[in-house]
Order: C-alpha cells, then sequence, then structure tokens
C-alpha cells in the first residue's frame, strides 16, 4: 500500500505521510473542514529510487556539492531533477494513485509535497518545497514526481546543509487533495505574531487562491480577533487590485473587478465561524497554529495547518 486517504493517518504519521500529510490527517479525524484527499506515501519515493537505482547517483551528486557555490548547487539541482524525470513511474504505485484519485470524483487537485523531516524540531521544510494547483488526472503522475525532485530545488539543497541534514535520511511524500476553487483565502495565525498575545489571533484574507498571499504578491486584509470573546478588535482593509485564479490546467493573475477593490473580503459572520475553527484546532494541537484556509460558495475549507514556529 503507498497510499493512505486523510481519515486513515494522524499526526503521529510524519515519518510515512510528512508534516503536511499528517496534519491533513489529525485534522480529518478531529471533523475538521479539510477538503478530501490521499497522501502518496513517503514509501513509493523511496522504491522509486530504489528501483531506478537513483539512490545511489543522487547521494554521489550531493556528496560532490560545495555548499557555499551557487553554481555547484543549481547544477546538482539541475542534474538531480532531470533524473528523477526521465525515470520510469512504477507501474504498481501509478496505478494505485490513479485509483485514488478517481474515487475523489473532482476533476481538479492540489498536489503538495510534504517532506517527512518537515515541522520536527530539527528543521522545518515549510515553504522549502513544490506544489502544484489545478492538476488534472492527466498530468497527476508528473506533478507527484515533480513534487518528489522538489526535495532538490536548490533552496532545498542550500537548506540540507545549513541544517546539517545532507548525510541524514530525508524522503518526501505526496499530498493530494480536493482543488477548493477559492473566492477568497488566507492564514490565521492563532497567536497574534507581532504582539505575541496569546488572547488574540489574526486573520489575513485575499481574494481568490492563497499563493498570492504566501508569494507577497498581494497585501491582504487583516482581522484581529480576542479569543476569550470572539469579538473583532481590529479590521484593517486593503485595495487589492489583482488575484490568483484556477486557469485551464494551471493558474493566471487577473484583475479584481473594481467595485470589489476596496471592499472587506470576509464578513464579520465569516469571519467568527473561521476563528472558532481555528481555536478547535489550537486546542487539538495544544500549541500555537499557523492555518491555512480557503472559502468557496460560502463554505469554509482548511487546507494546512502547523505549529507556529517563531514563537
Amino acid at each position: 500500500m503507498y497510499t493512505k486517504k486523510f481519515d486513515q493517518l494522524t499526526y503521529k504519521d510524519v515519518d510515512i505521510a510528512g508534516g503536511k500529510g499528517a496534519s491533513l490527517g489529525e485534522m480529518t479525524q478531529a471533523k475538521t473542514p479539510v477538503p478530501p484527499g490521499f497522501v502518496v506515501l513517503a514509501g513509493a519515493f523511496d522504491r522509486f529510487l530504489e528501483e531506478t537505482d537513483l539512490g545511489v547517483e543522487i547521494d554521489a551528486i550531493i556528496k560532490k556539492v560545495r555548499s557555499n557555490d551557487i553554481n555547484s548547487v543549481e547544477e546538482a539541482s539541475e542534474k538531480i531533477r532531470d533524473l528523477i524525470g526521465d525515470a520510469e513511474f512504477p507501474k504498481d504505485i501509478a496505478e494505485e494513485i490513479r485509483a485514488e484519485f478517481k474515487k475523489l470524483k473532482t476533476e481538479f487537485v492540489a498536489v503538495r509535497s510534504s517532506a517527512t523531516a518537515e515541522d520536527s524540531s530539527v528543521a522545518s521544510w515549510a515553504g522549502e518545497l513544490e506544489s502544484y494547483l489545478n492538476v488534472t488526472e492527466k498530468n497527476l503522475l508528473e506533478s507527484v514526481k515533480k513534487c518528489w525532485s522538489s526535495l532538490f530545488t536548490p533552496r532545498a539543497i542550500f537548506y540540507r546543509f545549513e541544517k546539517n541534514l545532507h548525510d541524514k535520511k530525508v524522503s518526501v511524500a505526496v499530498v493530494v487533495q480536493k482543488m477548493v476553487q477559492s473566492d477568497v483565502s488566507g492564514i490565521c495565525f492563532t497567536v497574534h505574531p507581532v504582539t505575541q498575545d496569546k488572547n488574540q489571533m489574526i486573520i489575513e484574507a485575499g481574494y481568490g487562491l492563497g499563493e498570492a498571499i504566501v508569494g507577497g504578491m498581494i497585501t491582504p486584509d487583516s482581522y484581529v480577533i480576542d479569543k476569550k470573546d470572539f469579538s473583532i478588535m481590529d479590521i484593517n482593509i486593503s485595495c487589492q487590485q489583482k488575484k490568483i485564479v484556477k486557469s485551464g490546467k494551471g493558474t493566471k493573475e487577473m484583475i479584481v473587478k473594481k467595485e470589489d477593490q476596496e471592499k472587506q473580503k470576509m464578513s464579520g459572520k465569516q469571519i467568527i465561524d473561521l476563528a472558532k475553527i481555528c481555536t478547535n484546532i489550537e486546542k487539538h494541537y495544544k500549541k500555537p497554529q499557523d492555518i491555512e484556509f480557503a472559502l468557496e460558495k460560502n463554505k469554509i475549507y482548511i487546507t494546512q495547518s502547523r505549529p507556529i514556529t517563531t514563537l
């Protein structure tokens, strides 16, 4: 078995499902509104490396890397990613992934890397690896492979050396999740990241897909909520002129309608409903969380939660 549905996983499965996969499993078990999906377990990647004999080649390339030389890192990354891209996908694993995809009964999925070293105390790989949005059955396997090979982007290779992980075994699982075509999306920090006040949370929200906020393309609205009584203490509305939306096989930038640019992105009720969900997630994990959410047709979905590592 090289895949597991979210409801078959818990936070204890980081070693097979990676930080992201384990967290989505844990939240699904806790009845959080997570879009359905499954994880291609790290064992699939390990077997792929073994079967293609790539493991040995990759180790040899990594050993030659001079981490203080950007060209050396980029060259190694390109070589390794090409090797993974060109290698044959194990047939039985491919069949299992396709079968699970069909069960989701959706045309589009988000495919995200989930490193097995992710969100551990040694290192947080969040943001180091790649994600692909609006993936269809046709480019599903290719996207899984790209997630595998993103363990070897120049950034991820640097990160290994910086955290002294280049001699340790790091593997990668891949999350395949029903795509939410969000009207509004964003991030919630269950503890105010600036004042570090544990009784306040902050929600940042913008139109379209969350990549616009994560990638720094837009300045989101921000709402500060009192966690004791869920009153909204502060609302800061930002003018948003562009958003990222689904387009064909991928995404595209789009201009926000003039009359919507200055509007508040979430209603008071939506802010409070989301704050309650995020408080429950924090209580469940017993530590402050950095949570990604999406709103589609007025329904709230949680797409990721991880501990806030900077407090």
